[in-house]
C-alpha cells in the first residue's frame, strides 16, 4: 500500500516536448537510442560550430531533471555550439519525447545520461575522450553519478543539484511534522522500490569519486535545494570543484541561469581541449 502510494505521489508529470531546435534556429539531428531496459530515449545532437572540419572535437550531454525536459535546456545550446562543444540534449525516460516508464530515480536518470555518453562516444565527429556532462537538479544528481563511474567523462557542470536524497526527503512538507519512524518506512519504501540504497547515489558521496574538473552551480533563492547543500557538495569534492552561486536564482526556472552559460562553455572548452586543466586554475566567473 506504500508502495503504491508513493508511486503516485512520485509520479512523473507531464513535460513539455516544446521549444525544438528548429524553432530556436539550430541545426538539430533527432536522435533515437536504446536505455538499458530497452525503452526509446530521443533528444537532438547538434553539432558544434566548424564540426565539419572532419577533426573530431569535444562534446557535452545535456539532462534535465524531475518534470523537465531536453527541451527546456535547448536555450542553453546556442552558446555550447558557438563555443565548439557538440551538444546532446537528452530526455529521459518518462519525460518529454522518451518512453514511458513506471518510475524513476536518480539512478535511472543516470543510466539514460550514460547511455547518452556511449552514443555521443561512438559519432565520428566528437572525440570520444573529450566529453563532459550536465545536468539540473535530479539531472545533476545523476550527472554526479555517472562521472563518479566513468573515469572517461572529462567534466562535470551540476546545476541545483542536493547533497543527499534522504534529507530532502525527510525534509519534505509532507513529512516534517511526521514522526521519525514514518520516515524511515517512507525512505525503505522507495529504497526497495528503485532497487538501491540512498546512500549509493547521494551526490555527497559520488562528487567525492569524481575525477574529473567540476563546477557546482546553485541559485541563491533555491527554495527546494538549498544553497548549503552546493557548499557542502563543493567541499566534499576535496578541492576538485568550485562553487558558482547565482543571485536570485531559484530550483525549477532555468532563465536565470542563462546568463553564465557563456563563461560555462568556454571553461568547458577550456577543461575538454586541455584535461590538465583544473577548475581550481581557471575557474567561470
Amino acid at each position: 500500500m506504500l508502495r503504491w502510494l508513493l508511486l503516485r505521489v512520485y509520479r512523473i508529470p507531464p513535460t513539455p516536448t516544446n521549444p525544438t531546435p528548429a524553432g530556436l534556429g539550430l541545426h538539430g539531428e533527432e536522435v533515437d537510442l536504446a536505455a538499458v531496459d530497452g525503452r526509446r530515449l530521443r533528444g537532438w545532437f547538434l553539432p558544434a560550430v566548424g564540426s565539419g572540419s572532419h577533426v573530431p572535437g569535444p562534446a557535452v550531454v545535456l539532462l534535465h531533471g524531475w518534470g523537465s525536459a531536453a527541451s527546456d535546456l535547448l536555450p542553453a545550446a546556442p552558446h555550447l555550439v558557438e563555443a565548439g562543444l557538440s551538444v546532446l540534449v537528452l530526455d529521459a525516460r518518462g519525460h518529454g519525447r522518451s518512453e514511458d516508464v513506471d518510475f524513476m530515480s536518480m539512478p535511472r536518470f543516470a543510466e539514460d545520461l550514460e547511455a547518452g555518453v556511449a552514443w555521443v562516444r561512438q559519432d565520428p565527429r566528437v572525440d570520444g575522450a573529450r566529453i563532459g556532462v550536465i545536468g539540473h537538479s535530479v539531472g545533476a544528481g545523476a550527472c554526479l553519478l555517472a562521472a563518479s563511474r566513468d573515469p572517461g567523462v572529462g567534466a562535470v557542470v551540476a546545476i541545483a543539484a542536493m547533497a543527499h536524497p534522504a534529507e530532502l526527503i525527510r525534509g519534505s512538507r509532507g513529512l516534517r511534522p511526521a514522526p521519525p519512524w514514518v520516515a524511515d518506512r517512507v525512505l525503505t519504501t522507495i529504497e526497495v522500490t528503485i532497487g538501491h540504497a540512498l546512500d549509493s547515489f547521494a551526490p555527497i558521496h559520488t562528487i567525492a569519486r569524481i575525477t574529473a574538473p567540476t563546477v557546482v552551480v546553485h541559485g541563491t533563492r533555491d527554495r527546494t535545494v538549498p544553497p548549503r547543500d552546493a557548499a557542502r557538495l563543493v567541499d566534499a569534492a576535496g578541492g576538485r570543484a568550485v562553487l558558482r552561486l547565482i543571485p536570485g536564482a531559484g530550483h525549477r526556472s532555468l532563465g536565470p541561469f542563462l546568463p553564465v552559460v557563456p563563461e560555462l562553455a568556454l571553461h568547458l572548452r577550456g577543461v575538454l581541449t586541455e584535461p590538465a586543466h583544473r577548475p581550481q586554475d581557471h575557474p567561470p566567473g
